[in-house]
């Protein structure tokens, strides 16, 4: 009998045939490693059960994240439009490493010609956000596509899409950054200094409030994109 390899599983033997039935059997590709915040550091002992398929969609972050955890970045990609599925994340400004400034946050932004997608995570801990077709930007008018929405973990991962009713997806300002708006009300605003924001209902996206507390202290800022 001729000695077989490793990854191949003898089957059974035909009656009066030397070569055997075989299946290969082939070691499964592990998933992307995710980065997250060192703080915020993940026991080794958890798996998460998921498909193949859901595994080649699990970004590869070229950064560490304040933000991220690993269960963020999943209900993540889920939502994003396949345009940006499988692409590296590329973190471009963070409150932590680049300061407490919506002017830094423009200046970095300025060259990217990409969706971005913009993370905040509050006093509170709640974390929260929106993707935006465009990057962000100072605009004299609003600006974005129907792929912008906004979303949010409180504590159950919800996105709110365009409703259609109006385009006021994007506003940038010097001292203010829009994130829908109707109804007297932006969906999510931030302040010049990226230390405090509000979230209210807007007919843009027909959202709830972001955040547990309609005016809230930024604890966390992250814009990332895609390549």
């Amino acid at each position: 009998m001729r000695s077989t390899l490793e990854n191949v599983k003898i089957l059974y033997y035909s009656r009066g045939c030397e070569e055997p039935y075989v299946e290969i059997i082939t070691v499964r590709k592990s998933a992307r490693s995710q980065s997250v915040c060192s703080s915020q550091s993940f026991c080794s002992s958890q798996s998460v059960c998921t498909s193949e398929d859901e595994e080649e969609k699990l970004p590869v972050l070229n950064q560490s994240s304040c933000i991220l955890q690993q269960h963020h970045i999943q209900r993540l990609v889920d939502a994003l439009p396949p345009r940006v599925q499988g692409t590296v994340w590329t973190l471009v400004y963070s409150t932590n490493d680049h300061g407490t400034s919506l002017r830094t946050l423009y200046r970095r932004t300025a060259q990217i010609r990409r969706p971005v997608l913009l993370l905040i995570k509050d006093m509170q801990n709640q974390v929260f956000g929106a993707f935006c077709s465009d990057t962000l930007k100072v605009s004299d008018k609003c600006y974005g596509t129907g792929e912008t929405f906004l979303f949010t973990f409180g504590p159950e991962f919800k996105t709110f899409c365009w409703s259609g009713e109006n385009s006021y997806f994007v506003r940038g300002f010097l001292d203010s950054l829009q994130l829908g708006a109707g109804g007297g009300r932006f969906g999510l605003w931030l302040d010049a200094d990226l230390c405090r924001g509000s979230t209210f209902s807007c007919n843009t996206f027909r959202n709830q409030p972001l955040s547990r507390q309609n005016d809230f202290k930024i604890q966390a800022l992250e814009v990332w994109t895609f390549q």
